[in-house]
């Protein structure tokens, strides 16, 4: 679809209100690999977009695909429970070599092409790109999850917005319909029930984290080109808001 001048003009005009309210605010994405892979150089010119209008964006990303594709060729077999992966030690190689090796580096670099100034794990002077490997009091190395690892982010830096992309267009009510906002105990209510299965109980579980301290929390659907700038830019969003 190509737009007239006088759209154009509009779209910038309805931007502008959230532009100034965002202004120098924190805003923590978090990036999964099924989404990334679907729309990438859309999600990081968003990112960049953001930083160059005076916001501060803190990229977290997961590699989930390219870690279980990895496993395999190495004759490992993907575990998960309740949407979370079961990692021992063989496959914590795997995920430190796919994430810190490859999938940052990667993100980094793109972002950086694009003229973002992004830096692996510190951002004083750019966007800050985080890969989601902790590390235990034992000093051992850890795969968390990179929801989770998003949430304790946007808390511990008082964040605007928590925004999860993932592959999906955002939670599925019972109807099968999405739900476009849903509130902290609504959520709670539905992981007990058993009505969120699978890869969305951690994310939902990460909003409600979240919103400790952070106003709200999204999970959008990142395969939609701009899904970024149509969230945080316009009246409708996009996606599945969750509220205090």
């Amino acid at each position: 679809m190509t737009l007239t001048v006088e759209e154009r003009a509009k779209v910038l005009v309805e931007a502008l209100p959230y532009i100034k309210r965002f202004h120098g605010q924190i805003v923590v994405i978090k990036v999964g690999g099924n989404a990334i892979d679907k729309a990438k150089d859309q999600t990081l010119l968003d990112v960049v977009l953001l930083r160059y209008v005076g916001m501060q964006p803190v990229l977290v990303h997961g590699g989930g695909p390219e870690i279980t594709a990895m496993s395999e060729r190495l004759g490992l077999t993907a575990e998960f429970k309740n949407g979370l992966r079961i990692t021992d030690d063989k496959t914590m190689e795997v995920v430190k070599m796919v994430l810190t090796g490859k999938v940052s580096p990667d993100l980094v670099a793109s972002l950086n092409r694009m003229g973002g100034q992004a830096v692996g794990m510190s951002g004083e002077d750019g966007v800050p790109v985080i890969a989601s490997i902790g590390l235990g009091y034992d000093g051992h190395a850890y795969n968390i999850n990179a929801d989770t690892v998003a949430a304790e982010i946007a808390v511990a830096l008082g964040a605007a917005k928590l925004i999860l992309l993932t592959d999906v267009p955002g939670v599925q009510g019972a109807g099968g319909g999405v739900v476009a906002v849903m509130s902290k105990d609504d959520a709670q209510r539905r992981i007990e029930t058993g009505e969120v299965t699978g890869g969305m109980i951690p994310k939902l579980q990460a909003c409600l984290r979240s919103l400790d301290r952070v106003p709200l929390a999204h999970i959008i659907d990142g395969r939609v080109p701009h899904a970024l700038l149509l969230e945080l830019f316009t009246e409708a969003g996009i996606g599945t808001m969750v509220t205090p």
